[in-house]
């Protein structure tokens, strides 16, 4: 099972492809400067991608 859940996901962001461009933003971010919202010990994925993820569902990460 993937976690978060992508229905979970999009009770937060209007559209997948909204989903898509963010996290690959905030991935991207992450790679560059190293920077995390979190303990790197919190979260579950040890990918960006899922790390990104992981803030959007947690509501560190808001979306217009």
């Amino acid at each position: 099972m993937i976690y978060p859940s992508i229905d979970k996901l999009l009770n937060i962001v209007d559209s997948k492809y909204a989903l898509v461009h963010v996290v690959s933003r905030r991935a991207r971010q992450m790679h560059d400067d190293s920077f995390y919202q979190m303990r790197e010990r919190d979260y579950k994925c040890k990918k960006n991608i899922g790390r990104a993820l992981e803030e959007i569902a947690e509501g560190l990460i808001h979306v217009k």
